[in-house]
């Protein structure tokens, strides 16, 4: 306490020796800093507690002991899935969830047993195509400013490895499936932060070019052949790490025993896709989206939030809650996995896969009451949809409404619960953002609202950072 006070008083004196006025202009003198050393007057029970706190982890301490007792793990309604993917350490959640909600109703309409379609396949034409996005982008807006919004977004943004459910279909229709025995994971796909790095940097070095070479008078004509140029040097850089996906293959399925149900048949990745999925994944889908900061039953597209530049924007429909989960119990009554994304880091014990606003108690062991509500933490970046996963199992009361819910996650089978996440209701108000629905499962009053002109809101907004 004693070296507490005497470290406050020589700061004090040495704010007072500089002639520190900085109150005047919202800064913390000498007079405040000395009220805010004074204000804190621990009880022996905080001094306790602030020693455990200086060598421990937050969230170690913060664990409610009276939530952890054995979880229930029942769920009265629960689509059958075989297998948990790992994206690893890369950003392709949107991907493996898009894929985990195809692969369930393959495995079912086909009999098949354990089956993952090929991730990196698809995520190579997505990272060729966002490369096309960006240098398309950049000769677009060839003509405006560099600090204009859009341009600033666009350098700031040349490419990602994240993306949303919308990617998911424009990627797959545009250029297939293959099984992933056919061209299987690298070291690279699984771990991509290095590799995103150096392909960013280069990315941004065409976008210069390309600007340069307007200044200089070159015309789309020449802007177009240079970035045909680049783009071949993209394609080189991600064959080199990813592989160069196959045009054509051979494959079986398999049934649940291991058997082949079939003689091995010749496939494109298109022919493929065309037999065993063939859903019109652009249209056949709607996704939903719980934003509280914006007005309900309207739809929104998000400008430059797509994954193909002859793709489709983002565009979703506003709904409060309950409607949403109408349509996501009928959706797994009726054994279909959906798309479904959220703050995944509030309030998660990963250890047992529990997602759970009682897991942690942060109020009482810092003393301080945490009280935003959704719209607020939203408005506030405090909170945002981080995580994509599949949807895939409630428990209903007597009653029909939820109690808590149940995603297939993408982090490998040793994660969570056995590969899955349970989350209570009250966690899925909280931090419950986005998910992707069947149109079948869509009451007609929520497809009238896509027949409305929808609202276009910006790139950057903060609620339509990709899923990662």
């Amino acid at each position: 306490m004693k070296k507490r006070l005497r470290f406050a008083g020589y700061l004090a004196a040495m704010f007072i020796a500089m002639g520190a006025t900085a109150q005047n202009n919202g800064g913390i003198d000498a007079q405040m800093l000395k009220e805010l050393t004074e204000s804190y007057k621990p009880t022996a029970a905080e001094e306790a507690l602030r020693n455990i706190l200086l060598g421990n982890n937050v969230n170690s301490m913060a664990l409610n002991q009276e939530n952890q007792n054995e979880m229930d793990t029942y769920f009265s309604n629960s689509v059958d899935s075989k297998g948990i993917s790992d994206q690893e350490s890369s950003g392709r959640c949107w991907l493996f969830t898009g894929m985990n909600v195809m692969r369930a109703k393959m495995i079912a309409e086909h009999n098949l047993g354990a089956f993952e379609f090929s991730q990196v396949y698809s995520f190579f034409f997505d990272q060729l195509e966002k490369a096309n996005l960006f240098l398309q982008g950049v000769i677009d807006t060839r003509k405006k400013p560099f600090d204009d919004r859009t341009v600033d977004w666009l350098f700031r943004n040349p490419l990602s490895d994240g993306g949303t459910f919308t990617g998911v279909a424009d990627i797959i229709t545009k250029y297939g499936l293959v099984p992933k025995g056919v061209m299987k994971e690298t070291y690279t796909s699984n771990s991509t932060s290095a590799f995103n790095s150096l392909l960013k940097r280069k990315l941004r070095e065409f976008g210069l070019r390309l600007r340069q070479a307007s200044e200089n008078g070159a015309k789309d004509k020449e802007l177009q052949a240079m970035k045909k140029d680049q783009l071949k040097v993209v394609y080189r850089m991600l064959a080199t790490v990813y592989g160069v996906p196959p045009t054509e293959f051979t494959w079986a399925p398999k049934d649940a025993n291991g058997k082949y149900r079939e003689e091995p048949q010749t496939y494109t990745p298109q022919s493929f896709y065309q037999k065993y999925i063939g859903w019109d994944l652009q249209n056949n889908y709607v996704m939903l989206m719980n934003d509280p900061t914006r007005p309900y039953w309207k739809s929104y597209e998000i400008e430059y939030d797509r994954h193909a530049y002859d793709g489709h924007n983002w565009l979703y429909v506003n709904l409060p809650l309950d409607e949403i989960k109408a349509m996501a119990i009928a959706s797994i009554k009726d054994s279909t996995m959906m798309y479904f994304s959220c703050d995944v880091g509030k309030y998660l014990d990963s250890k047992r896969g529990l997602l759970d606003l009682n897991n942690y108690d942060y109020e009482t062991l810092l003393g301080v009451e945490f009280g935003m509500d959704k719209r607020e933490r939203i408005l506030t970046y405090d909170s945002g949809s981080s995580h994509a996963m599949t949807l895939k199992a409630v428990d209903l009361d007597s009653n029909g409404n939820p109690v808590k819910w149940q995603v297939e996650n993408s982090w490998g089978a040793s994660s969570g619960h056995h590969g899955t996440i349970i989350m209570t209701d009250e966690w899925f108000n909280e931090y419950m953002f986005r998910l992707v629905v069947d149109k079948k499962y869509v009451p007609a009053k929520v497809l009238d609202v896509l027949k409305e002109k929808p609202t276009r809101l910006p790139a950057w907004d903060p609620m339509f950072a990709p899923e990662e």
